[in-house]
């Protein structure tokens, strides 16, 4: 990774922080606000949630060239959730679902423990139906790496595992009249810093022609992760 652009990067992400202008009633992160960019269906038209499949498993990268993401249309109304923490002790709200039906959440695909994601070899992180008894019956993100498990229903709080806080959740905003999403923003505990540094040497052979801290503009491509990871771990 060119060194420049990762310092750059970590300085325009502090900025963005700064950007927000709407502060969540009784937390104390704000969304972090980067540029507005148009989830797309990978064959240059932009993505329609009526298109979206419930319960499966989408990708797209935000804010950066390499910093997935996780697309879900859980199948029904998703209730915001207060009081999330982050692991330095931040709160914040969480405004749910949104979408015609408020089914749909994005939520950071880093595991908050080890940094686990998806890429074109592997992912050992996925949504997934109940396996266990005390498992959710709606299902859950589970990361095999660590076995940390995240509630998407409850803004992807931690449920089990050695994970700290949940995964930053991705803010999507719904155009009614075109039926489109648009990616605006995050909130939560974002650990893209971390990311650059812990995978500074693979993100350099995967992004050989251009810079994964480059920050994604106008629109990104939306892919099932079966699709996107040639590997996709069960547990």
């Amino acid at each position: 990774m060119r060194r420049r652009s990762f310092v750059k990067a970590c300085a325009l992400g502090a900025g963005a922080a700064a950007l927000g202008p709407v502060l969540v009633t009784g937390s104390d992160l704000r969304p972090r606000y980067y540029e507005r960019v148009r989830l797309m269906d990978g064959r240059g038209q932009p993505l329609r949630v009526s298109d979206i499949q419930p319960r499966r498993n989408y990708v797209f990268h935000y804010p950066f060239a390499s910093t997935p993401v996780f697309l879900l249309d859980l199948g029904r109304p998703v209730e915001g959730r207060n009081g999330l923490q982050t692991e330095d002790g931040n709160r914040y709200d969480w405004e749910g679902g949104v979408g015609p039906d408020r089914s749909l959440v994005a939520f950071s695909a880093i595991c908050a423990h080890k940094l686990a994601h998806p890429t074109p070899a592997v992912s050992y992180i996925r949504f997934r139906g109940p396996r266990a008894a005390d498992d959710p019956s709606t299902g859950v993100i589970s990361c095999c790496a660590e076995n940390s498990m995240y509630d998407p229903y409850r803004g992807a709080q931690v449920l089990s595992g050695p994970a700290q806080q949940p995964l930053a959740a991705i803010l999507l905003d719904y155009d009614e009249d075109e039926g489109t999403l648009d990616a605006v923003g995050t909130l939560g505990g974002e650990l893209f810093d971390r990311f650059f540094r812990e995978f500074e040497q693979r993100l350099a052979v995967e992004y050989a022609e251009s810079d994964p801290a480059e920050r994604i503009v106008d629109e990104t491509d939306v892919v099932p992760l079966e699709s996107f990871s040639g590997n996709i771990m069960r547990c």
